[in-house]
């Protein structure tokens, strides 16, 4: 598929991300949500998005939730986990520590795993926890951890949990549609949470869970919130059909999002978004290898979603300085960090090529060499 448009700034975040001319133009429309000319589009969105999720008619449906990933994860948490019910959640990330916060305030007890940032979550690290501790009921997990770029063994960690009776969320936002995962293969999965503006290349505004019909129902009445309630949005749906939502979302992001649905399609779907994005990010580590910037991870612990390097150790390097001039390139990066040590953290995903990462290379080079000349 071809990407070579005419870019005025190449968006190289962890989301939201570079986004098709055809998806933004959706967008220039007026739109009532509730119009019945508009259910079909949403009630086919939300089939769309469980079959890439794997999921299974009658046994999986998509939940919609107005805002971002964290409104999809809490609610996830209040609906599928009892208050006072204990949570393991593995701590290798960023996201990781905000998911542990999500599950705190909402009245949930939070086991930690203390584990590296360097290296994904693997099912060794979570079975012997489980097995010191039977009162663990549910394991809530990153999937891609945009904090340094690490993968965390989601399938394996799941296949470990459905041996031990265990029950599983997932943090997808930054890995559904590019990362495989199976629902149908996944029974111990209550939900995989995920947003339109990331892999599959939508704009931002609205966040899914693709969950099991029976947990959802089963916990209905304990979110302790109306607003983040997805057993509530399941029953409305089953009240006023799958083509209504319940408080007004962004519509024109949902027209917009279908569109993405079908170029994410055209592009040969999950495997394809995959290759592209896995390509887009070994350009970027390996190219920081040839400039001389250190890779944060080791390449056998590189997502294909962020790549993160460290700041060149020169103290007359300002970062800030350094982000806005990119921008006047035409490079836009994350203006802050979330490791320990300084770090800059470059997207690979988007509606960008493996060509685009090659000239974010060179812009690098150039910058750098402004902002350093004594090492140029």
């Amino acid at each position: 598929m071809g990407l070579a448009w005419l870019r005025l700034m190449m968006l190289l975040i962890p989301g939201p991300v570079q986004t098709r001319p055809e998806t933004q133009a959706a967008m220039a429309q007026d739109i009532a949500p509730w119009d019945h000319g508009f259910r079909p589009t949403y009630a086919r969105i939300r089939e769309r998005v469980r079959a890439i999720a794997g999921g299974i008619a009658g046994e999986h449906v998509t939940l919609p939730l107005q805002g971002s990933g964290h409104f999809i994860m809490e609610a996830a948490i209040r609906t599928l986990v009892p208050p006072g019910a204990k949570i393991l959640i593995p701590m290798n990330g960023a996201y990781a520590d905000r998911m542990a916060r999500l599950a705190r305030e909402a009245g949930r007890e939070v086991v930690t795993l203390n584990l590296p940032n360097t290296r994904g979550a693997r099912a060794e690290d979570i079975a012997p926890v489980l097995a010191a501790d039977p009162a663990i009921g549910h394991v809530a997990l990153v999937y891609s951890e945009t904090g340094s770029g690490i993968v965390n063994d989601v399938p394996g960690i799941g296949r470990a949990l459905r041996e031990a009776g265990r029950r599983m969320l997932v943090d997808a936002v930054s890995a559904f549609g590019a990362l495989p995962f199976n629902m149908a293969e996944h029974s111990e999965c209550d939900a995989l949470m995920f947003t339109s503006g990331k892999c599959l290349e939508g704009m931002p505004g609205i966040a899914f869970a693709v969950a099991r019909i029976d947990t959802i129902k089963a916990a209905a009445g304990q979110a302790g919130s109306w607003c983040m309630d997805l057993a509530d949005v399941l029953a409305h749906s089953e009240r006023a059909g799958f083509g209504s939502i319940r408080f007004t979302p962004p519509v024109q992001v949902l027209a917009a999002f279908d569109v993405a649905l079908d170029l994410f399609d055209a592009e040969g779907g999950q495997p394809a978004r995959h290759a592209r994005y896995r390509a887009n990010a070994d350009t970027l580590y390996d190219g920081f290898v040839a400039m001389g910037i250190k890779p944060y991870l080791a390449k056998a612990e590189q997502g294909p979603i962020i790549v993160t390097v460290h700041q060149p150790s020169d103290p007359r390097f300002d970062f800030a300085r350094y982000v806005e001039a990119l921008k006047a390139r035409g490079v836009l990066i994350c203006n802050f960090w979330t490791t320990p040590e300084p770090t800059m953290r470059i997207g690979a995903i988007g509606a960008l090529t493996p060509d685009d990462m090659q000239r974010v290379l060179a812009i690098f080079r150039e910058t750098l060499a402004e902002a350093l000349p004594a090492a140029a």
